[in-house]
């Protein structure tokens, strides 16, 4: 679970980035605040893996607070002024995010943070029940799974296997760094997928459909 702090002057903003935080199950809000003075003694009491910085604040500019901030800590620009870019990442900020955020940019960098903190998992398994059978198949041989009524269905290079769950709750408890919801009824090993043609995206020779409401997402994370 990644531990996040918002620090804007605006309420609207802090708003707006504490919905887009609700809607994901791996990141938490530590505090949203809207002094970067009040986070001071936060930092030295809490782990804190991402900030939330605006820049333009009226007691202290962001850019300045930012080199008052443990190395360990990541931070994301937000500002409305994209003059700032510059010196937002003369500072190593992970991220600078222009006013106003929409979720599908908000969603591509909180992932690189989410990336740089999990460790590679390619050869831990997952369980599947199918029927009274139980099945132990390693995340790497999964291809893509898809929804079929009340299943889902895991393919793997050489077999299907059929079990009773949803697709929502799959998305949420499989590891985001190897797997991307692509469409309402698919989602794709991020390490298979080889082109993006149109709406289309393609595992090899496999063709997965991607919906418009993924289609950006998909560009900005996997191409």
């Amino acid at each position: 679970m990644l531990r996040c702090l918002i620090i804007d002057d605006e309420e609207l903003a802090r708003t707006l980035l504490k919905t887009y935080i609700d809607r994901l199950h791996f990141i938490e809000i530590v505090d949203s605040l809207e002094s970067p003075l009040n986070a001071i003694e936060l930092l030295q009491n809490e782990v804190i893996d991402v900030i939330f910085l605006d820049i333009q604040m009226p007691e202290l500019k962001g850019t300045d607070f930012a080199k008052m901030i443990p190395t360990t800590t990541e931070i994301i620009f937000t500002t409305a002024y994209s003059e700032y870019a510059l010196e937002g990442f003369e500072l190593n900020a992970l991220d600078y995010l222009l006013k106003p955020i929409t979720f599908d940019r908000f969603l591509a960098a909180v992932h690189k943070i989410k990336k740089g903190l999990q460790p590679t998992i390619l050869n831990e398994t997952i369980t599947i029940k199918s029927g009274y059978d139980l099945h132990k198949i390693k995340y790497r041989d999964i291809l893509y799974l898809e929804s079929d009524s009340e299943y889902v269905i895991y393919h793997t290079d050489n077999r299907k296997i059929m079990s009773h769950q949803t697709l929502k709750l799959l998305e949420e408890t499989l590891p985001a760094n190897i797997f991307m919801r692509v469409h309402r009824s698919f989602i794709v090993n991020r390490n298979k997928v080889t082109a993006l043609k149109g709406k289309d995206l393609f595992l090899s020779e496999i063709k997965i459909p991607v919906s418009s409401t993924y289609h950006e997402q998909v560009k900005e994370q996997l191409f």
